[in-house]
């Protein structure tokens, strides 16, 4: 019984679309966390003294730091995207999936 039922799922297009999309939408936002995290990393190992750069005269706070704040700021803001998509579409999706194995 069990692996019948997880043919039937498998087998069911509802399911197909999810898993691709899921994967394909977790994709595109590891790569542009990626992209941003290894931006900062070259711009640290390449130039710097870019992020040297004091944000006034008087001031001891290089621009290295909100740039840095920055990039773990958009994990939290890429990682709020997915949830709210991962609620939305695939939860709907899921829940349409369920509703054809009654």
């Amino acid at each position: 019984m069990q692996q019948e039922l997880v043919d039937k799922i498998k087998n069911n297009p509802k399911y197909q679309e999810l898993i691709s999309k899921r994967t394909r939408f977790a994709w595109i936002l590891s790569i542009i966390m990626l992209m941003i995290y290894y931006a900062f990393i070259m711009v640290i190992a390449f130039t710097p003294t870019s992020l040297a750069t004091r944000i006034s005269e008087t001031s001891v706070i290089t621009i290295g730091i909100p740039i840095g704040l920055v990039v773990i700021f958009s994990a939290f803001v890429l990682t709020g995207i997915y949830v709210w998509r991962a609620n939305g579409e695939f939860d709907n999706l899921t829940n349409q999936i369920k509703g054809e194995l009654k």
